[in-house]
């Protein structure tokens, strides 16, 4: 592929969310300079990464593990406002204290081989030719939708997490709510009240988890993650691997009832759904908290996906390509995950970049690869 026409920088960052904006914080601190080694896209209308989509009723007060972007911290943040407002508001401030100058409204289509050993990176707002790729691309634009028998026929109404509109919105409803993660408790915590009923079901039985997770918890979880992306297999997600803290919260859905369990359905029928041993549940709407899988269709065209329909990754590098690095993709998905991430694919990249210098040709040479390697 020509990259004619192609902007030539050092390196291109996909992604303005937790794990996009670490990595661009650290190029900037490494000695890279934004606009001229380093561009940072992102496809979303404002600052704020997947937090600006969420729903109004998911105050910062109930966000599960929220961790300060490296070098700045959080602060005074009022628990009963909107986590989309309170977090939006602070990669806002960040971006413009550490002058990081995300494009956006910028969509990625493709990642493939240009010229000169470098990627050339296509878009809607023109072509960058980067000697190294920062893949920071989240899950939120790619919700997960299971596929039942009889799925088309309901009559009522489907939406997932990704559209949850808050609890108001299933007012003297029959909900059934399909996912035995956080956000599915969490749901149907919210929806109760104001629902005519609500039907929990899962494809497993929830593990309960006593207390708040633990340092050594949490990172035996991440590595059972990491082990998956080692081995090319498509990534869980790390709260699939700690189960569910048994707080105020559960405790009261579980003696009320609400949070009563049962078993995945065996079919979706125009009123409802139907279990195979007879039984029926009548429903209005059906919402999947089903999870999400990771947005990496863009970079198709460098093959990187293994035969277990993963992308198999050492630390944040893709084994198939070591320009190419995914951050906030499986044990980095968390967000102090997604900040270490960042830093591990900088000083990847500066060690890439100085084996490099003057090999590849193109604006910014060896002096542009060698200057950040030395910061």
């Amino acid at each position: 592929m020509n990259d004619t026409g192609a902007d030539a920088v050092e390196v291109v960052v996909i992604g303005a969310g937790q794990a996009g904006l670490s990595a661009a914080y650290h190029l900037r601190r490494s000695g890279f300079t934004p606009d001229r080694d380093f561009v940072t896209l992102d496809h979303s209308p404002a600052p704020g990464g997947a937090w600006q989509f969420r729903w109004p009723s998911l105050t910062y007060g109930k966000v599960h593990g929220m961790h300060a972007l490296p070098g700045m911290e959080l602060t005074g943040a009022d628990p009963a406002r909107p986590s989309a407002e309170v977090i939006s508001a602070y990669f806002a401030t960040y971006e413009r204290t550490f002058d990081l100058r995300v494009r956006r409204p910028v969509d990625v289509r493709a990642v493939r081989e240009g010229d000169g050993g470098r990627l050339l990176v296509e878009t809607s707002a023109g072509n960058w030719a980067a000697r190294a790729l920062v893949n920071a691309t989240g899950t939120w634009d790619r919700p997960f939708w299971p596929r039942y028998p009889g799925q088309e026929t309901f009559r009522g109404r489907q939406l997932h997490t990704a559209r949850y509109p808050g609890p108001e919105a299933f007012a003297g409803q029959r909900v059934i709510v399909v996912g035995g993660g956080a956000s599915g408790t969490q749901h149907l915590l919210e929806i109760a009240p104001y629902a005519a009923a609500t039907t929990w079901v899962t494809r497993r039985p929830p593990v309960y988890v006593e207390g708040p997770l633990d340092e050594n918890a949490g990172r035996a979880a991440v590595a059972l993650v990491e082990e998956r992306v080692k081995r090319g297999l498509p990534p869980r997600s790390v709260v699939s691997v700690t189960g569910l803290p048994l707080n105020d919260a559960i405790r009261e859905g579980l003696a009320n009832g609400v949070l009563d369990r049962q078993p995945m359905f065996d079919r979706i029928v125009p009123d409802g759904v139907e279990w195979s041993d007879g039984r029926h549940g009548t429903a209005d709407v059906i919402l999947w908290a089903t999870g999400f899988r990771p947005v990496v269709d863009h970079l198709a065209p460098l093959r990187l996906r293994e035969a277990g329909g993963g992308l198999r990754v050492e630390g944040t590098r893709a084994v198939a390509d070591p320009r190419v690095h995914l951050v906030g993709y499986g044990p980095s998905a968390s967000t102090i995950g997604a900040n270490r991430a960042g830093r591990a694919a900088v000083r990847d990249i500066k060690r890439l970049l100085a084996g490099k210098a003057g090999g590849l040709g193109g604006a910014g040479g060896a002096g542009a690869a060698g200057r950040p390697a030395a910061a």
